[in-house]
């Protein structure tokens, strides 16, 4: 028998409380609504609080981190993995900006601390970034990553022929919903233009040749002061997690 993989969500914002998906028994919710220092950079008392918060909880699993303002939970998952593994996300935005400040983890740089101080990480491939912001990234920090055009990975044989070459480890996957566009997903940043239907077209494909060992979807839109907008993006953006979330559970049978 197959085992479950836990499904884990952290509520920031409050905003998954718009969404049905959220609502299975399945999902185990973490409230982290009262946690100061948290958005867009993650203070060093917060950071502490956070880990203390989702220690209990394993870093091989779904999970659902809210808003794309706290994309960089992504670094502490992948932190407590304990085996060589290679980074593959989904973002249209590289995130990989110069830290500001010492010590402050931010949703803008995350994947160039985890390039820089996880022993474990062996490749970073990342999926669907603007080849502008592309172009903005230092070059001795460019030529340690492998970046995949959203044409380039749609062709079912860029996967093996690229990216498949240099994996010889097992694969987490980090999605920002903002590599989606608008019709398919509300975020807080500017958005790419995949199609909900093209990502997880490329999902199956990792899958069919990696072994995944964890996963994490953010990229939801935080409240506004407008109702019925908050309803019509939570509306959907949960399309767009209840059906990643269905084909993720079946590719793990």
């Amino acid at each position: 028998m197959t085992k479950k993989l836990p499904i884990i969500l952290l509520n920031f914002t409050g905003i998954y409380d718009y969404e049905s998906f959220a609502s299975s028994h399945n999902i185990m919710h973490v409230d982290c609504r009262d946690i100061n220092g948290v958005d867009c950079y993650c203070d060093e008392q917060a950071r502490k609080e956070l880990h203390r918060r989702l220690s209990a909880f394993p870093a091989k699993a779904l999970h659902f981190i809210d808003s794309g303002d706290f994309h960089y939970l992504t670094e502490y998952w992948v932190s407590r993995l304990d085996e060589p593994f290679s980074l593959v996300v989904f973002d249209h935005h590289p995130d990989m900006q110069p830290p500001q400040w010492k010590g402050v983890v931010s949703c803008g740089g995350w994947v160039t601390d985890v390039l820089r101080k996880n022993p474990f990480v062996r490749n970073i491939i990342i999926v669907g970034a603007s080849d502008e912001l592309i172009s903005q990234i230092p070059v001795h920090l460019r030529e340690k990553v492998l970046f995949y055009s959203q044409a380039e990975i749609d062709h079912h044989q860029a996967w093996p022929s690229k990216a498949g070459r240099m994996i010889h480890e097992s694969v987490y996957i980090s999605i920002d919903k903002d590599v989606l566009r608008k019709q398919d997903a509300v975020t807080d940043w500017s958005n790419g233009d995949m199609s909900l239907l093209q990502l997880q077209a490329v999902l199956r494909i990792i899958y069919a040749n990696e072994k995944v060992i964890g996963i994490d979807i953010t990229g939801e839109c935080s409240a506004t002061l407008d109702y019925l907008s908050e309803v019509r993006n939570a509306d959907i953006n949960n399309k767009a997690n209840e059906e990643l979330m269905r084909m993720i559970l079946a590719e793990e049978r």
